[in-house]
C-alpha cells in the first residue's frame, strides 16, 4: 500500500509539473505579443513621406502623454489637428491621452525625455496606422535661463517623437496680455511637427533653397534645417530681448548618448516674437510660408 501511495504521489507531482510547464509555454505563445518598435525609433524627418501621404499609412494615432496637471488645452489640440489635416492627406487622426506621474525632476535632458518615452509610450506603428508620441512635461529643459529669455518650449528627437515643455509654455504665455496659452501651445506643436513633415531639408527635399544657415563649432556657416523666409512658422532666427541684445540659433541635430538626436530645439523667444508680430497684423496663428508649402506638396502632402 505504501509503495502504491508513493507511486501515486510521484505520478501526481509529475502531472502537475507537466501541466505547469505546458501552461507556461502556452501563455508565452498566446499572451506575449512582441511589438516592433524599430519604425518609431528613426531620425527626425525619416517618416516625412509616411506622415504626409497615404501611400503606406492612412491614419495617424497620436499619443498625448502628459504629466498630471499639465494636459494641453482642448483648443490647442483642435487647432493642431486642423493643421495636420490641412497639410497631410490623413483624414483619420485619433488622439489618445495618457496621464503620467511626474518624474520629479527640476529639469529634463533630452536623453531623460527619451528614457521616459521608452518607459511610458504605448502606441506604435501597426498596419496602416502611423503612431506619434508627444510628451507634455512638467519640468523645463536643461539649461533654461528665464532671466535671459533663454527657454526651450519643445523639441523633436526622433521620427515620431517630440516633447513640449508645458510648464514653460504656461510661463511664457503669462508674460504677455495679448498672447494666450492656446496660442503658444499651438505654435509650438505646429512648428515641431513641421520638422516631422521633413521641413526644412530634414526629410522633405527643398523645391527651392530656403534653408537658413548658422555657424557651427568651427565657425563655418551650415544649413540649420530652418526656414529663412520672413514670418514663416519654421523660421530659425532667435532674437532675445534685454540689454544684452543677445541672439542665438536653434540647437539643431544635437547627438545624445544613446543615439537620440535633437532635430530642433524651439526657443520661447522665437515663438513670442512670431506671435507678437501676428497679433499686430490681427492674424490668429503663425503659418507656413509658400516655400515650405511647396516642399510639403512635393513630398506627398496636400495640394
Amino acid at each position: 500500500m505504501n509503495k502504491f501511495k508513493s507511486l501515486l504521489l510521484v505520478g501526481i507531482i509529475t502531472f502537475a509539473v507537466s501541466c505547469s510547464k505546458s501552461s507556461s509555454d502556452s501563455d508565452g505563445d498566446t499572451t506575449e505579443t512582441k511589438v516592433d518598435k524599430s519604425a518609431n525609433l528613426l531620425a527626425t524627418g525619416d517618416s516625412a513621406n509616411d506622415i504626409l501621404s497615404n501611400d503606406t499609412f492612412d491614419k495617424l494615432l497620436i499619443e498625448i502623454a502628459y504629466v498630471t496637471g499639465f494636459k494641453p488645452t482642448d483648443a490647442a489640440m483642435t487647432q493642431f489637428t486642423d493643421y495636420l489635416k490641412a497639410h497631410t492627406l490623413k483624414e483619420q487622426i485619433e488622439l489618445v491621452y495618457n496621464e503620467l506621474s511626474s518624474p520629479s525632476e527640476d529639469e529634463l535632458t533630452l536623453q531623460e525625455i527619451a528614457d521616459l518615452e521608452t518607459k511610458n509610450r504605448t502606441v506604435f506603428n501597426t498596419g496602416s496606422t502611423l503612431a506619434i508620441y508627444i510628451y507634455f512635461a512638467d519640468a523645463p529643459a536643461e539649461g533654461d535661463d528665464i532671466e535671459d529669455g533663454l527657454v526651450t518650449l519643445g523639441a523633436v528627437y526622433r521620427n515620431t517623437s517630440m516633447v513640449i515643455h508645458e510648464v514653460t509654455v504656461r510661463e511664457l504665455a503669462g508674460l504677455s496680455s495679448s498672447i494666450s496659452e492656446v496660442d503658444v501651445e499651438t505654435t509650438t506643436l505646429n512648428h515641431e511637427f513641421g520638422h516631422l513633415f521633413g521641413l526644412v531639408n530634414l526629410g522633405s527635399d527643398m523645391v527651392n533653397d530656403h534653408e537658413s544657415e548658422s555657424e557651427n563649432e568651427d565657425g563655418q556657416l551650415v544649413g540649420d534645417n530652418h526656414c529663412n523666409q520672413t514670418g514663416c512658422l519654421m523660421r530659425a532666427e532667435l532674437q532675445f530681448g534685454g540689454s544684452t541684445g543677445k541672439s542665438l540659433q536653434s540647437n539643431t541635430l544635437t547627438q545624445y548618448e544613446d543615439g537620440v538626436t535633437s532635430g530642433c530645439t524651439l526657443s520661447g523667444a522665437t515663438v513670442l516674437k512670431l506671435l507678437q508680430q501676428n497679433t499686430e497684423k490681427s492674424v490668429a496663428t503663425v503659418g507656413l510660408d509658400p516655400e515650405c508649402l511647396l516642399d510639403i506638396r512635393a513630398n506627398g502632402g496636400r495640394n
